[in-house]
């Protein structure tokens, strides 16, 4: 090789490596941009979202609250995919189920499983299982987390534990949570595209569930509307897919909060009993990182704004979009609930009364304040990673027992470091794995099927709704 040649040589590794440096900043943008545009080539367009219209941010409480803001999934192209990644049973699923009496049955019988524990209760419940989970983990850790633990899973097998004791009135055998787990991690997994679902993992714990309810093990009424089968899918979808995986995530994010802003975490742990700072805490966590993303809704008649909804229209709701567009922004700031409202923060972590709102609204606030407390009174929590709403890394912290010293600002950089060329491979994953999903969900039409088999479960108007009441 020549000199020339050689210097070639060098200065193009030279730019080769200096441009494979830069990949984590640039790639996974890329990547997700293509993802969404595959996906609506794919899928179709989903929809018309709201903050897009004129009306923008003022149209948005007032589409959403609309009587004819009531489909749920008939309609839609993008509920297949939805009921792809819920099944199985997406048909129960108290989410998308359409009005009419199986839905009124559902969230009775949810309404009274959640209200079969004060809020005391609930926060001695929520406490005695995260302590035996963080007990069994620092058990397995030898006292002393030397790696970073994702924080979602840490808290998955708490709320699988929790959900348990809820429905079952008993504690959570290991081998049920495992089960339990093991579904809603695939369930989630799927949904944020890192893995493909696996139906052997969900139908085991269906299984499960129908033995328990054959047995006459579970203490509360199930939906009369449900074949046995469907109310085992009920109780998986309803507490053991969406109750533990948006719990976990909820948690997942509050402690990945805490552990960014030393600030905020020093001030919890010097009045571990300042409720209403942790309270702040915990709503400016909902507010930065909303759970859901979007969710859609089809009309079943007009809607009157400007300009018009019609019937059958898909409208798409960007809770992260509405959240940050009132002013308050992406920036954690728990302080700012001392200077406004709700109502001005625009802020819905739960929904809206009007259309359906979660019905652990009540509840789920102080479990999490009960967990963020045991976490905190054994462990100080330290992390430097992306904190994005979608939370597909995990939520990776260190987690340090009170009164030990915590990692050191190399360890910090080097898991910051870690997490962006993670994040570079894990897009290109997403990309791949969605893509199918979307073909997948749109080649077997789950949504589309059953209504097309099973007419009567239609959606009604809201006229016809007011006459069968």
């Amino acid at each position: 090789m020549t000199r020339a040649r050689a210097v070639v040589a060098v200065a193009a590794a030279v730019a080769g490596a200096g441009l494979a440096s830069t990949l984590p900043y640039w790639l996974p943008q890329r990547v997700v941009a293509l993802r969404g545009a595959l996906f609506t080539l794919v899928n179709g367009d989903e929809g018309t979202p709201v903050l897009d219209r004129p009306g923008g941010m003022a149209d948005f409480t007032r589409v959403y609250a609309d009587p004819a803001a009531n489909g749920r999934s008939h309609g839609a192209g993008l509920s297949d995919l939805f009921w792809y990644w819920l099944a199985p049973g997406p048909q129960v699923h108290q989410e998308h189920l359409e009005p009419g009496p199986r839905y009124d049955q559902a969230a009775r019988v949810t309404r009274t499983i959640l209200a079969s524990r004060t809020k005391a209760q609930w926060a001695e419940l929520v406490t005695r299982c995260t302590a035996r989970v963080l007990d069994e983990a620092s058990r397995a850790a030898d006292g002393a987390f030397s790696r970073p633990v994702r924080l979602r899973d840490l808290m998955m097998p708490v709320w699988a534990a929790v959900y348990y004791e809820l429905v079952f009135g008993e504690p959570c055998p290991r081998a049920a949570r495992d089960l339990i787990v093991g579904n809603a991690d695939d369930v989630v997994s799927a949904l944020k595209c890192t893995r493909l679902r696996n139906m052997r993992r969900r139908d085991r714990l269906t299984r499960y569930l129908r033995g328990r309810l054959r047995a006459g093990q579970v203490p509360f009424a199930m939906p009369e509307e449900m074949t046995p089968r469907e109310q085992a899918w009920f109780l998986q979808g309803a507490f053991f897919n969406t109750a533990v995986v948006q719990m976990s995530e909820a948690m997942a994010h509050l402690l990945l909060a805490i552990a960014e802003h030393p600030g905020v975490q020093e001030r919890l742990r010097d009045d571990p009993r300042d409720d209403e700072y942790l309270a702040d805490v915990i709503n400016e966590a909902m507010r930065v990182w909303p759970l859901f993303g979007i969710a859609h809704r089809i009309t079943t008649a007009d809607i009157d704004v400007t300009p018009p909804i019609p019937a059958g229209s898909v409208v798409l709701f960007d809770y992260l979009g509405f959240h940050h567009g009132s002013g308050g922004g992406p920036d954690f700031d728990p302080a700012r609930w001392n200077r406004e409202g709700a109502r001005s923060l625009n802020f819905i972590p739960f929904g809206i009364s009007a259309n359906r709102p979660c019905p652990a609204r009540g509840v789920a606030p102080v479990g999490m304040q009960a967990a963020a407390r045991e976490v905190l009174r054994r462990f100080t929590l330290a992390s430097s990673v992306t904190h994005a709403r979608s939370l597909a890394n995990r939520a990776p912290a260190f987690l340090t027992p009170t009164g030990a010293r915590g990692p050191s600002r190399s360890r910090l950089a080097l898991m910051r470091l870690g997490d962006r060329w993670e994040d570079v491979w894990r897009s290109i994953v997403q990309l791949g794995l969605g893509t199918f999903m979307v073909w997948d969900a749109r080649r077997l039409a789950l949504c589309r099927a059953y209504f097309a088999e099973h007419p009567e479960h239609l959606p009604a108007s809201p006229a016809r709704a007011a006459r069968d009441r």
